[in-house]
């Protein structure tokens, strides 16, 4: 969400937020695009299962940021024992004070059973405190590595689609890969390859909008770093069939 989304709210102007169904909707078109113009593809099939990712990236945030109420329901109780332990410190000194029922030794003792008591009880209110956002946090780390496995699949698809081929006719040799793409067919192709990073890139922007948590936003960082650097290799490919003659089609599908 913007900073400026307060002043644009202030001006009856909605808050700017990616909308899961969106991003679901132009994943399902690119699939369907791909497979019109590729059928049968392995980026065909790439393009489905991104939509699958997509559809499941929905159900998925809604489940991280749903409370697990039995890590809750045992914080609460621990914090109950703290504040037990704290209430027999402060009864043991009360108790020690001249005119108490109980003498200073036994008060002594009680109070630092208390004390450590509390210091237990603490140390396992914080990590009962912090052990929903850990597991929280595992789980959004889990879904953004599957997210970073597809870009570099992604890339994996475009690694022979080199335009050197139809710029300068270079021998093939027996391993050479089978390369069918006429010039518009690898525009086209690349360009697809392009989109499916960007969309990919905002699947994992999507848990930064509903998981502010540091390791998480700094994953997802990485993901979009990822699918840039990857995306302007593809350009850099997109630019050598453009100056070397162009395209004779529109790129419209």
């Amino acid at each position: 969400m913007s900073s400026n989304a307060p002043a644009r709210e202030g001006r009856g102007l909605p808050a700017l937020h990616l909308e899961p169904d969106r991003i679901i909707e132009t994943i399902e078109r690119l699939a369907r695009r791909i497979d019109e113009r590729f059928p049968g593809s392995g980026l065909s099939n790439l393009g489905q299962q991104l939509h699958l990712i997509a559809t499941e990236t929905k159900d998925n945030l809604d489940e991280i940021e749903r409370p697990i109420w039995t890590l809750r329901i045992a914080t609460g109780f621990v914090a109950c024992v703290v504040l037990f332990g704290l209430g027999a410190a402060i009864y043991g000194l009360a108790m020690a004070l001249p005119g108490g029922e109980v003498s200073a030794v036994d008060a002594v003792q009680l109070v630092e059973s208390g004390i450590q008591d509390l210091v237990f009880a603490g140390f396992a209110v914080v990590f009962l405190v912090t052990a929903e956002d850990r597991r929280k946090r595992r789980r959004a780390l889990g879904f953004l590595r599957e997210l970073r496995a597809v870009a570099h699949i992604v890339d994996m698809h475009q690694l022979t689609k080199d335009p050197d081929q139809l710029i300068d006719a270079v021998r093939s040799t027996d391993s050479s890969p089978e390369r069918t793409l006429t010039r518009d067919e690898l525009g086209r192709y690349l360009d697809y390859c392009t989109e499916m990073l960007s969309l990919t890139s905002k699947l994992a922007a999507l848990y930064a909008a509903r998981f502010s948590d540091s390791v998480v936003l700094q994953a997802v960082d990485e993901v979009e770093t990822l699918t840039t650097a990857l995306a302007s290799k593809m350009w850099q490919k997109i630019m050598m069939l453009d100056t070397s003659g162009g395209s004779s089609e529109q790129r419209n599908a």
